[in-house]
């Protein structure tokens, strides 16, 4: 008879075992899905790592995620955890500042590369690669630029 109880909490632990994988990997294929699902030509943010929760997407660019104008609007604003780039040719160039001038700290995201799944192991960079803070809920602008116009020194992964 004590060979019943065994079995039973093997089983259990097997189960759990295929269970807790199988959680991992759905988080992890959300950005996968949400790419194959993502209108051509358009870039994506959401709040949570692994394209969880849609913040907003854009097919032009956004000078100011906080303000009332453009894509994305008011309380956008760093709150990107999780990026995603289908543009059909540029790369998408991410800001932790506002404004046209596009100084301050950034990363890219280029097509080939399709999704960062957690900004939180990205970090923004300038022209002179200064760390400029960690990119996970700091973006704050963004534009599309040429692959060739070496706006990018710095990709999200």
């Amino acid at each position: 008879m004590r060979k019943i109880p065994a079995v039973l909490a093997a089983l259990a632990f097997a189960g759990l075992g295929a269970f807790v994988p199988a959680t991992t990997a759905h988080a992890a294929a959300n950005c996968s899905d949400n790419y194959t699902d993502a209108r051509s030509g358009y870039m994506y943010a959401y709040k949570h790592a692994y394209c969880e929760t849609h913040i907003g997407n854009s097919d032009s660019w956004d000078s100011d995620w906080g303000n009332s104008s453009g894509p994305f609007q008011g309380g956008d604003t760093n709150e990107a955890s999780s990026i995603l780039n289908k543009g059909n040719s540029y790369e998408v160039q991410f800001f932790n500042g506002t404004g046209q001038d596009w100084a301050g700290g950034h990363i890219c995201l280029s097509r080939d590369e399709a999704y960062a799944s957690d900004l939180s192991n990205d970090d923004f960079h300038n022209d002179n690669d200064d760390d400029r803070g960690e990119a996970n809920d700091a973006i704050s602008s963004h534009r599309w630029v040429n692959p060739d116009s070496n706006n990018c020194d710095r990709w999200a992964t």
